[in-house]
């Protein structure tokens, strides 16, 4: 596809890298000129200089041809006028990022009206991810298929668990669940759970099956799934705003802390069952006194990244909170991730991935059926939905005689309601809703699995 993305901050840098990964066509647009130069050089994609919210701008950006603008700009209102130029100039389709609470409100209106393809809010969408790992607070990150029927659950292995020492083939047979173990990260490295690994102490593993089913395997090995009944969170921004709304609705308590008076008062206004702190974020004084050492969980999302880390570090060691961790840059991630800090969230990655999603379904009509998609171990491993149609040579062999390529594997196999985990003697059917995780990048058919 040709795709055009406006604006080359962070989350156009981070589309312009995905989508090219994908064989689209990319071209960049930015009144920056040193931040064109700088993604166009670095990715090897097209770069015009100028207001992306201009017939002119668009025209030499290709928008005749287009069939998607992305439009990421740090500004809602010229997200939203660079989207209605753009399907008055050309015939594409059209996604606008857009923060601000108040247009999030008129998000469907914004979306029928203006004839945009999707409206992404990434304060919405990282507050929304914050709030399933709440919910399930054991968990390092859950992601989910067919409308939450299958569930892609990731968490850390404590060191005396009881799945330590045990291989991949063993969990099946000695625990009787029925859940496929799907990856395993140790250190640097990352796997595809084969049958024969083995399971050690600290190793980042994700599973994929049903909630319930979930929730028996979690039991079964003695995993603490404790649930949150309140939360502490260090930061009174937009994601804090729809934080707030999702889990009063959820019955959970909600406590804030937030250095600006202006802000303080809005939230309280806003929610009369949350409690909000006008304090100083990093005053460990007014973190004790609030209630950090009894909280169940605590979320770091000041705009400072490393504020945030300490903050999360700090509440580690006085309590026992699971911790969440808002990163707006991950060019350190692999620094991060080493700290050991529950759930990192990154706003940009959430946003990206989401959008992706969305250009991937694009191509739907011109050959592929990928429904949905997530990065299971980023730029490494990726789970990927399929529908599986009629005619296609995946159907009517029993996996076990399929010849797969390296480094993938059938997670699970939605037919009629039900869900499957699939085994060797299982066999896909036209229609079926087919869960692949795979080391393959961007697979664009499920037939891509095939040697």
């Amino acid at each position: 596809m040709n795709v055009i993305i406006v604006g080359c901050g962070r989350v156009g840098e981070t589309l312009a890298s995905q989508l090219l990964e994908e064989g689209n066509n990319i071209t960049v647009v930015d009144v920056n000129q040193e931040s064109v130069s700088e993604v166009s050089s670095k990715y090897d994609v097209m770069g015009v200089v100028g207001n992306g919210a201009t017939h002119t701008v668009l025209e030499e950006a290709g928008i005749n041809s287009a069939d998607l603008l992305i439009a990421v700009t740090g500004s809602d209102e010229l997200n939203l006028l660079c989207c209605l130029i753009a399907k008055r100039s050309g015939h594409c389709q059209t996604i606008a990022r857009v923060n601000n609470p108040i247009y999030s409100a008129e998000a469907s209106y914004l979306k029928n009206e203006l004839g945009l393809a999707m409206v992404i809010n990434p304060e919405y969408a990282t507050a929304q991810e914050i709030a399933r790992v709440i919910r399930f607070p054991s968990a390092i990150n859950i992601d989910t298929f067919s409308g939450g029927k299958v569930e892609l659950v990731k968490f850390r292995l404590p060191e005396r668990s009881t799945l330590v020492g045990m291989s991949v083939k063993e969990v099946v047979t000695k625990l009787r669940c029925d859940i496929l173990i799907c990856t395993v990260e140790r250190g640097d490295e990352a796997y595809i759970a084969k049958g024969d690994f083995v399971f050690e102490g600290k190793d980042i593993i994700s599973i994929i099956a049903s909630p319930k089913n979930a929730q028996d395997f979690f039991k079964k090995i003695n995993y603490t799934t404790r649930s949150v009944k309140d939360v502490m969170v260090v930061g009174g921004g937009n994601t804090a705003h729809y934080l707030c709304d999702i889990l009063d609705k959820s019955g959970i308590y909600v406590k804030i802390v937030e250095g600006n008076e202006a802000r303080c008062h809005e939230l309280a206004d806003k929610w009369k069952n949350v409690a909000v702190i006008l304090a100083d974020s990093s005053d460990k004084t007014v973190l004790l006194e609030e209630g950090i050492r009894s909280a169940g969980a605590f979320v770091a999302m000041t705009p400072q990244d490393e504020e945030n880390v300490l903050l999360s570090l700090y509440a580690k060691s006085v309590g026992d909170a699971k911790l969440i961790t808002r990163i707006n840059r991950v060019d350190y991630d692999d620094v991060i991730k080493h700290l050991n800090l529950d759930s990192i969230v990154y706003p940009e990655n959430i946003t990206s991935d989401i959008i992706v999603r969305h250009a991937r379904a694009m191509k739907n009509t011109m050959g592929s059926n990928v429904e949905t998609m997530y990065n299971v171990i980023k730029g490494k491993v990726e789970a990927s939905e399929f529908i599986v149609k009629k005619n296609s040579p995946i159907t009517g062999t029993p996996l076990s005689q399929l010849k797969f390529k390296n480094d993938v594997l059938i997670a699970a196999i939605l037919r009629d309601g039900k869900v499957m985990i699939p085994r060797g003697y299982d066999v896909i059917c036209p229609g079926d809703r087919v869960v692949i995780v795979s080391g393959i990048m961007a697979l664009h058919d499920i037939c891509d699995v095939l040697r």
